[in-house]
């Protein structure tokens, strides 16, 4: 089968993926074997291929937003027949019993595991997993639509519960791509007044389109005080303005799995008046199971750049300069 691998992690523009033929995986134990008709290029992807997150399995082959339909099945492995469509996101696997895990929070198990990150993702054209940590998917989206639901959708939509928005409240959003375009037509069906800042002019117009209060450039500051905002650019920089465009008792949820370091914070501008800084790690299943429910009950618009599997390292590089409206998927 054909599959792409991170062969020499580093800047996108070295040439980090490498395109290989290898066979195609057997399911293990609990594990069904999917084709895979889709799979969400995420920015999660791009840090692995850059070496921001350290490789933890060697030619690895990345992809965490994988629509794909059973063929076959492991030892055990019961919960999905054959020709099922099964999604397949970011977390793959936990403990179980740590204290994370029984208190509900498995997204904070020390022994989690990840897709495209621990163990080959879904830039080829069968993956398998754990059919425990796969999903059933809604009917009447296609596999590209769908496909950025898995990660982009769900993180998002961890980030925004993060941000503690008050209903009707006021939302800013820095970074609009895959998650953000997902996460903020959440917030507005939800009744919040969203504002955008992103470099991006053609993301600005996206934003306005799916009915943004506002969209500016990433270093304006908001047309009004926020209750809440989510960090969707893996950029530092931006913490500090965010932080001050927050009002009184306001917080600030930071959705991605990498961010370039931090400028000093003043306490008194950034923090004080009980403004609230928060990190988003990962997701539950849980929260994997409410976002996919509530996005076909809200019908959520998502806008998709198409690309070829043969062309996963184009993608990623345009993902890299910004330069894909809403969410890249590969399609074998």
């Amino acid at each position: 089968m054909r599959a792409w691998i991170v062969h020499a992690p580093g800047p996108v523009a070295t040439g980090p993926l490498r395109r290989v033929e290898r066979p195609v995986p057997e399911p293990g134990p609990g594990e069904v074997l999917l084709r895979v008709r889709a799979c969400g290029v995420c920015r999660t992807d791009l840090h692995v291929a850059e070496g921001d997150l350290p490789p933890r399995r060697p030619g690895v082959t990345p992809g965490h937003e994988v629509v794909g339909e059973v063929v076959a099945a492991g030892d055990g492995a019961r919960r999905f027949q054959a020709g099922d469509r099964v999604g397949v996101a970011w977390l793959r696997g936990t403990c179980g019993a740590c204290r994370y895990c029984r208190r509900g929070q498995e997204n904070l198990c020390p022994e989690s595991r990840y897709t495209g990150w621990d163990e080959h993702g879904g830039y080829a054209e069968y993956a398998v997993v754990p059919e425990a940590y796969g999903y059933p998917l809604p009917a009447g989206w296609d596999d590209q639509q769908v496909a950025p639901l898995l990660c982009a959708g769900i993180i998002g939509y961890r980030a925004l519960r993060r941000a503690d928005l008050p209903p009707g409240g006021r939302l800013g959003i820095w970074g609009f791509g895959g998650s953000a375009h997902l996460a903020a037509q959440v917030a507005i069906a939800e009744g919040a007044a969203v504002h955008v800042f992103t470099r991006s002019a053609e993301a600005r117009k996206l934003a306005l389109d799916l009915g943004a209060a506002s969209a500016q450039d990433s270093d304006h500051p908001p047309p009004e005080p926020l209750d809440s905002g989510v960090l969707f650019a893996p950029a530092g920089d931006l913490v500090p303005g965010a932080l001050a465009a927050l009002d009184r008792g306001g917080t600030l949820a930071v959705a991605g799995i990498h961010l370039t370091d931090l400028p000093a914070l003043n306490y008194q501008r950034h923090l004080f008046l009980e403004r609230t800084l928060r990190s988003v790690t990962a997701n539950t299943r849980a929260d994997g199971e409410e976002f996919l429910r509530l996005a076909e009950r809200l019908r959520l618009r998502v806008t998709v750049t198409p690309y070829p599997l043969d062309a996963a390292d184009r993608a990623l590089a345009d993902l890299a300069a910004g330069g894909v409206s809403g969410a890249a998927v590969l399609t074998p």
